[in-house]
């Protein structure tokens, strides 16, 4: 019997650029935000308001980001073998769920503001919107430059970047209040910022969900997996194959190989590993080789089990049936 496990990984930015960007972001982000609840409340602006709560969130956002990038750093210890990884996953989907809730909650009062719209100050919400903008390109530009591989990263990006298009749609309410006097166009702003929060927390709590449920990675088929290393030379069965993500870009697998009598378990191995990392880039891999001796092997195999389009027995498989 042979079990192995090997990994790698690397990221082209390093964790400590990763703190350096997203602290600028947060710096530029908090700033900005408190200046804009003045203004918000000064020109009775729901867009402003609104922008005001989403950058807070962006703010919660990044300073989750970097608790979660300096958590994830710590080593395995105790019974988390794995460390701290998933530690940026669960800010991940705070991020999701936080930008769900506050879409609702601004539906709910931009839809008020149609049925009765307040007075609304164009000039200060088309300049607040135009700084705004400008703030938020180079937030966004800087977590940009981050290493977005990372969904913990990738959330806080999009809290940003949702951001950038929320100003931009308040400039334009801003200067339609401002040249024409029509004030909904301010709760119709807010409209597009709650369906762009909408958008964005969908994919982060769906893509964050997967993690946690140990689904594998979207890219890659489990059972045609089985079905590819099966069809490596010498090898008999494969079950127990699980393909999951340990964190976001960490996929890792694990599974149970039979070989034919008289093969080298070893270097079928080797063989199956390369195959993983260079077809699949799954570099975190752990893999028990037995030979196939007509035994048990796994009274409890979880999942389908995958056999060699020839067998001992000179039969065609049955990929449904249950493992020995």
């Amino acid at each position: 019997m042979s079990a192995d496990h090997g990994h790698g990984h690397g990221h082209t930015v390093s964790v400590r650029a990763d703190r350096k960007l997203l602290s600028g972001a947060l710096a530029l982000i908090v700033g900005f935000m408190i200046a804009e609840v003045i203004v918000g409340f000064a020109a009775g602006s729901l867009a402003l308001v609104t922008d005001a709560a989403h950058m807070l969130t962006d703010a919660i956002a990044l300073a989750l980001a970097l608790l979660a990038i300096r958590l994830a750093a710590k080593p395995p210890a105790g019974g988390f073998t794995y460390g701290f990884k998933r530690v940026e996953i669960l800010s991940a989907q705070a991020n999701g769920i936080t930008l769900l809730l506050l879409a609702a909650y601004f539906v709910f009062e931009a839809v008020n503001r149609m049925i009765h719209p307040p007075e609304v100050k164009g000039a200060l919400v088309l300049i607040a919107g135009v700084v705004g903008i400008v703030v938020n390109l180079f937030a966004t530009w800087l977590i940009s430059k981050a290493n977005r591989t990372s969904l913990n990263v990738e959330g806080a990006f999009q809290h940003i970047l949702n951001d950038l298009f929320a100003f931009i749609a308040t400039a334009i309410a801003g200067l339609v209040v401002l040249l024409t006097g029509f004030a909904r166009a301010d709760a119709i702003a807010a409209l597009v910022v709650a369906v762009l929060m909408l958008k964005a927390g969908i994919s982060l709590v769906r893509a964050s969900g997967r993690i946690f449920l140990e689904a594998a990675p979207s890219a890659i088929d489990p059972q045609a997996l089985g079905a590819e290393l099966c069809a490596i030379e010498g090898v008999v069965e494969v079950h127990d194959l699980h393909v999951w993500e340990i964190t976001s870009g960490e996929p890792a697998a694990s599974a149970h190989i039979l070989v034919a009598e008289g093969l080298d378990c070893h270097q079928i191995r080797i063989q199956i590993e390369q195959v993983l990392a260079e077809r699949h880039h799954l570099t975190h891999s752990t893999l028990q080789v037995d030979h196939a001796t007509g035994g048990t092997h796994c009274s409890d195999a979880h999942g389908a089990v995958h056999r060699s389009s020839i067998t001992d027995a000179g039969r065609a498989p049955d990929p449904a049936s249950p493992a020995h």
